[in-house]
């Protein structure tokens, strides 16, 4: 509370300085029991592994969570769709090509329960969900109770921690974000991280106010405004509006800067400044248009055309062919694939659980190409690639582009979720990455404290790293095995080490 309420700043990260970080385990509520599985999970959780039940008598009427019993259920409402997202999406899929594998990736900007995302898996859409923590309690930590990806998140002073060009789809529904204001700024950061080509959903107010102006509790002329804003800024960055109806407006963004006429781009649209489309971290949204990589014609997709999903899992990233990731070539990326698929086989064969549905939210610490993602890609799971912001390359435009998601992360610091919300955890490498740079202690520590009792962990280093590893992790009371590496190859050398979060 001591941080400025401007730009919702006291709502984003602030991390502890070294001398206040806590050296502990965060032992699980009274009751826990294990999450159900998915698809169960999504309807269905236990009232004891997240005991909060301000949002239920809150948001009652728009059938977000009931309480029944010792657990909550999901109807699947929303704010803006209280008959359940299944409607609300067949609304939007009745104007954006949702089901045909050309929108694979979607950010739910001030997600709630993340309902929206939830259903989406229907689709074949992997949505990254975020909401700040705030007075609607644990809303972060019931959608990934659900199985449903999400962290803890706002859009404030801070860029998003994603690469430019990442989603096919942006979505707010009564996101509570003042897209009119700043210049314009949230919208340009929308911008930044939509493919071009993609499409962003806004629904509630203002959207809609001729008719429910009343509802809303706002004057006709303030919500008239307010759109006009909206529409000025949307005009700015070219995008396409292409409908508005029963409260639901969509936009969609420009293929390329040479398809924005003279004429329409507004001299006030200032370009940023070229930087890598990954040097996000902790720094400022700017009031600029992100500029596209460059095109000989009016007609091709700036960056590069996708194929659909699940072609587009294997097929090379735009990226990678035109050689925007340094050290990495086709033929690189294509060894990736395969020696992560003896990986993943042989992951599978030490651990008979890791493909029946048991693991449902996992995590790559150090994702690279995310080839381990898309080895084990399955509707029983979803996989955070993590590349971390110390990383030599940053390849998430990569993992984007293959249809997968992700996030920028420093591993000395704590990650933006709750305790208890992923099932596995594999790590390669990340001990060595960070040797020098924080205690061995700050990661485990983290590690153990967003798994689950009772979930695995997985760690590929050097010999001597994993050595130090094993103590640690033997002194958090992990049940620990340690195997020799399966393929040898160019990846970090060494074993793999088993490790199993028990309940304190």
């Amino acid at each position: 509370m001591t941080f400025p309420r401007d730009n919702m700043i006291y709502r984003e990260r602030h991390c502890p300085p070294d001398k206040e970080k806590l050296y502990c385990l965060i032992p699980a509520p009274k009751g826990y029991v294990a999450p159900f599985r998915w698809p169960k999970s999504r309807d269905f959780v236990h009232y004891a592994n997240v005991p909060h039940k301000s949002l239920t008598v809150e948001k009652a009427i728009q059938n977000w969570v009931h309480y029944e019993g010792n657990v909550f259920r999901f109807p699947g409402g929303g704010t803006q769709f209280p008959q359940g997202a299944d409607k609300y999406i067949d609304q939007l899929a009745s104007v954006i090509p949702i089901a045909e594998g050309k929108v694979r990736t979607a950010l739910d900007t001030g997600c709630g329960v993340a309902s929206l995302g939830a259903y989406l898996f229907k689709k074949n859409v992997l949505t990254i969900s975020f909401a700040p923590r705030d007075n609607h309690e644990a809303q972060v930590q019931f959608a990934l109770e659900r199985g449903v990806p999400a962290y803890i998140g706002v859009l404030g002073s801070i860029k998003l921690p994603f690469p430019s060009r990442a989603f096919d789809m942006a979505h707010c529904s009564r996101c509570l974000i003042p897209w009119s204001g700043n210049d314009g700024m949230y919208m340009m950061e929308v911008d930044r991280v939509l493919r071009p080509g993609g499409y962003w959903v806004l629904s509630g107010p203002p959207i809609g106010w001729k008719i429910y102006y009343e509802g809303w509790q706002h004057s006709k002329e303030d919500l008239q405004n307010e759109q006009r804003k909206i529409e000025q800024f949307a005009q700015l960055l070219c995008w396409k509006k292409i409908s508005e109806k029963d409260g639901i407006a969509i936009w969609r963004k420009r293929l390329n800067d040479k398809s924005c006429s003279m004429k329409q781009y507004n001299p006030k649209g200032v370009k940023c400044g070229l930087t890598s489309d990954s040097d996000v971290w902790y720094k400022k949204m700017e009031v600029c248009i992100d500029p596209l990589p460059n095109v000989n014609s009016v007609s091709k997709v700036a960056g590069g055309q996708l194929e659909p999903f699940p072609k587009r899992l294997y097929a090379v990233p735009p990226r990678i062919t035109l050689g925007s990731v340094p050290g990495f070539s086709v033929q690189s990326y294509e060894e990736d694939n395969k020696l992560w698929q003896k990986y993943v086989e042989a992951y599978k064969n030490t651990n008979n659980l890791l493909d029946t549905g048991r693991y449902r939210n996992i995590m790559d610490m150090n994702a690279g190409l995310g080839s381990f993602a898309a080895a084990l890609e399955s509707p029983k799971l979803w996989v955070m690639n993590v590349v971390p912001t110390i990383a030599n390359t940053s390849t998430l435009g990569v993992i984007y582009e293959r249809g997968l998601i992700g996030m920028y992360h420093d591993w000395c610091e704590g990650f933006s979720t709750y305790p208890r919300t992923y099932d596995l955890i594999h790590s390669n490498g990340i001990f060595s990455l960070y040797q020098n740079k924080c205690q061995f202690e700050d990661i485990l520590l983290e590690m153990d404290r967003i798994l689950r009792p009772e979930g695995a962990v997985i760690i590929r280093d050097k010999v001597d790293v994993l050595v130090k590893v094993e103590k640690i992790a033997n002194a958090m009371r992990w049940k620990t095995r340690l195997a020799d590496h399966e393929v040898t190859g160019n990846l970090v050398p060494g074993c793999v080490y088993w490790g199993e979060n028990l309940p304190v």
